[in-house]
């Protein structure tokens, strides 16, 4: 019996130690005066979502909706407490506004205050943090203006007839064929992204198993278990991931991504090679020969409604000189969010015009008219910008298929929300953490009648100007939303251009109608794939 009690007295005080841990949060809005998501331990608000009984946009939209009359509620990210902000007035407070209370991402990822950290995930943009975020975000805005897109537009464009040419010829070869679009749509992202970040040319469509999309499908695959691992980790135990520099990039893509970027330099010191990709780009910010031009800016008159503006309000004056390592993050980081997120945009779009060909037949018809007046010759960058319907399209698309559903930031000085009528003053915390409900504010029928229609007309000239600036946000807001969001729209538009002018995409019996999204904590995917004809216009 004192050999049992031995072993019973620590087992029962390991658990109880490890109880008070998941549950030392629970109360955390117990005195402010917001109505909470109930909790539970471990799992926190998320249970549903971690256990895969729902999808992330729907749970974000489920919550938004729990609590319609509030300005902020609480939840429970696992065991990390969350003002959940609702009212766009106070989104747009802390986002633009008073940002210097909220500059930063919360804290998920390891080493992001570390600069001499072996984590490539650290040194990217995204993750940063305060000045070292301020002094690269400065450094590398240059890259992604309306006059850089110009010159990274060719190779969207030679990778769009490429791919279009492949699979006119496969019409010709075996007649119209069912295609799972999301797979084609990946490929055609990896050779953009590799031609355009890397400086490297890649085939997907002839050479399927390359390494670049091997690779990249693998480095966006959340779902591996190790990779769960890794982020149930960074969420319970942020510490000890930082002390260890837990990379959730695995090492061999790290290795294999740095050792293409250079080869790519190298090349071009060498033999005095001058290409317009980002490689380019981050070599003339390193030797500091890239300046940001305000005026530049002043010429994109017909830019795209979702493109996200630059603020001039967090420009710095300090010289960052880029390492090897930053330079591979931003270019890694630009292949991840490249890679899996506009492929997914391009599918839904998709899948949306094969289910309604009136909206596909209205698009054709601008996409002939173009095309007719560029008299057979290659599609432009400006004549691009000047397709209003097509404009109105992928706005809408990525207004009901937002790539992320939520966004967050971190609270770096106590923030006040002051009384409002009957709901009193509340304040935020130093160093708490504010959700931004994407997805909720995008199926508001407050904001968007009948949510669950595609409906393209939201966004024409009119009914643009009535919306609030911060109900539609599939790029961020503020001096934090997405820097990449011209190169994006323009990747988004030009394959849809060249795609609808060359094939029909018709509907079949596996298209899910409607439809149905993988479930858990993932990037938005459909749950079986979407299969689409591709029927040649002529032949």
């Amino acid at each position: 019996m004192e050999v049992n009690v031995l072993y019973v007295i620590p087992l029962v005080s390991v658990l109880l130690a490890l109880w008070v841990y998941l549950t030392r949060n629970n109360g955390y809005f117990k005195d402010i005066p917001i109505p909470c998501l109930p909790v539970m331990p471990l799992f926190g608000s998320t249970a549903r979502l971690m256990l895969k009984r729902i999808s992330f946009q729907d749970y974000v939209r489920e919550t938004y909706s729990r609590f319609p009359d509030a300005r902020l509620y609480g939840t429970f990210e696992m065991l990390t407490p969350m003002f959940v902000v609702r009212d766009p007035e106070l989104i747009k407070r802390i986002t633009v506004k008073d940002f210097d209370h909220f500059v930063n991402h919360r804290a998920m990822f390891a080493a992001a205050d570390d600069p001499t950290s072996s984590v490539l995930l650290s040194k990217t943009l995204f993750v940063l943090n305060d000045q070292r975020w301020r002094d690269m975000r400065t450094t590398l805005s240059p890259t992604f203006t309306g006059s850089k897109m110009r010159q990274m537009f060719e190779l969207i464009v030679e990778c769009s007839t490429s791919m279009v040419q492949h699979y006119r010829q496969q019409a010709r070869d075996q007649g119209p064929q069912v295609h799972e679009v999301k797979d084609v749509f990946l490929r055609f992202t990896n050779d953009v992204i590799a031609t355009c970040a890397f400086g490297v040319k890649i085939d997907s469509f002839r050479d399927d198993q390359n390494e670049f999309f091997r690779y990249g499908k693998e480095i966006t695959n959340f779902g591996r278990l190790h990779v769960f691992l890794k982020m149930m980790g960074f969420q319970v135990f942020p510490r000890l991931m930082a002390r260890l520099q837990i990379d959730l990039f695995d090492r061999k893509h790290c290795e294999f991504f740095t050792d293409v970027f250079r080869q790519s330099v190298a090349a071009r010191e060498k033999y005095g090679i001058v290409r317009p990709d980002m490689v380019h780009l981050l070599m003339q910010a390193r030797n500091g020969t890239l300046r940001y031009q305000p005026r530049e800016e002043e010429r994109e008159e017909h830019e795209g409604f979702a493109t996200a503006k630059e603020s001039s309000a967090i420009r710095s004056e300090a010289k960052v000189t880029l390492t090897e390592p930053d330079m591979v993050a931003q270019c890694l980081i630009f292949f991840v969010a490249g890679f899996d997120t506009i492929a997914t945009c391009m599918t839904f779009l998709m899948y949306e015009l094969a289910i309604a060909p009136e909206l596909q037949d209205r698009l054709y018809e601008e996409i002939q008219d173009t095309a007719g007046q560029l008299g057979g010759g290659p599609l432009t960058y400006d004549a691009l910008q000047r397709m209003r319907y097509l404009d109105m399209v992928v706005t809408e698309t990525l207004r009901k298929w937002v790539p992320q559903p939520a966004t967050d930031r971190l609270c770096t000085k106590e923030f006040v929300v002051p009384a409002d009528g009957d709901q009193p003053a509340i304040t935020i915390p130093k160093g708490a953490n504010v959700s931004i409900p994407v997805a909720g504010l995008h199926y508001d029928p407050r904001y968007y009648p009948d949510p669950d229609r595609f409906d393209p007309e939201r966004f024409n000239e009119e009914n643009r100007q009535l919306l609030h600036p911060a109900v539609y946000l599939p790029f961020g807001i503020g001096p934090r939303n997405c820097i990449g969001s011209r190169f994006a729209l323009m990747e988004v538009k030009a394959i849809v251009y060249h795609l609808l002018l060359t094939f029909r995409f018709e509907r079949t019996e596996k298209t899910p109608v409607p439809m149905r999204l993988a479930k858990g904590f993932s990037t938005l995917q459909a749950a079986d794939g979407v299969h689409l004809k591709l029927v040649p216009r002529d032949l």
